[in-house]
């Protein structure tokens, strides 16, 4: 029976997050990520997605929270080797150079182990490519000013893909949010990217976890503890005013590896 409430599918396996998202997922082209940064497991998580969305060389793109800046250095990535020297190019950028309190966690070399998934599935011969769409760090005078722009980045890339291409959004997690959430503190802003893009064919998942840490900046940046729960299956939402299309917990995260030294 179809209603407004979450409708809870079978608990996941521990290593089945990615099969239950690409089941629900269905057909949506637009799949939006909402995580918490600076996870091991997240980029892990996405590498696999791409595996998966991209046999039989459908195209996928991935769409990564970076500064459209840094396109060129990831398209020149993607046709190297990765090797040491590619490696030393791909992270010269002012971005990836920042150190302690500085350090946002979308920055890590699980990150950069992600990209470089990405090109050992494009010289496998797959139809894959991967793209910052944020802006540059400092540029926007607002939260709202920077999440338009960012869906503004987003519409653009995913109206230039083949119609039968698929695009992974990784982003914060209140990025990815379809509304703000009725009991949202002022200073949140007022509309969030993922809802500039209701239009096209958006799915929205909240990726969650059962216990473990990530990497948050509220004042200093350090590990963060999420609150322990037990096991639980995904739940979809199909309410109008839903933040997410799915809530998924995966077994854990952990603080992924920062790249400064």
């Amino acid at each position: 029976m179809l209603c407004s409430t979450a409708l809870a599918a079978p608990a996941p396996a521990a290593d089945d997050t990615a099969a239950q998202i690409v089941a629900h997922a269905g057909d949506h082209r637009l799949i939006v990520l909402g995580e918490y940064h600076g996870t091991a497991e997240t980029p892990l998580l996405v590498a696999d997605l791409m595996a998966r969305y991209s046999r039989d060389n459908t195209a996928v793109r991935l769409a990564l929270e970076l500064p459209m800046s840094e396109n060129v250095a990831l398209a020149r990535y993607l046709r190297s080797d990765g090797d040491a020297d590619a490696r030393r190019a791909l992270r010269a950028s002012p971005f990836w150079v920042v150190k302690d309190d500085q350090h946002d966690g979308r920055r890590s070399r699980d990150m950069l182990a992600l990209i470089e998934a990405v090109r050992t599935l494009r010289a496998q011969g797959r139809d894959v490519g991967v793209a910052g769409y944020d802006e540059e760090t400092g540029t926007a005078t607002s939260s709202d000013q920077r999440d338009a722009a960012m869906a503004a980045h987003l519409r653009q890339q995913f109206n230039a893909l083949p119609a039968s291409a698929r695009m992974l959004v990784l982003t914060g997690n209140v990025h990815a949010m379809r509304t703000r959430p009725a009991d949202a503190p002022p200073e949140m802003q007022q509309r969030t990217m993922a809802s500039y893009l209701l239009d096209l064919p958006l799915y929205s998942v909240r990726l969650e976890a059962l216990r473990g840490h990530f990497w948050g900046c509220a004042q200093p940046c350090r590990a963060r503890p999420l609150t322990r729960r037990a096991p639980r299956a995904a739940k979809e939402d199909a309410g109008a005013d839903r933040q997410y299309d799915l809530w998924i917990w995966m077994p854990v995260l952990s603080v992924g590896t920062l790249t400064d030294r």
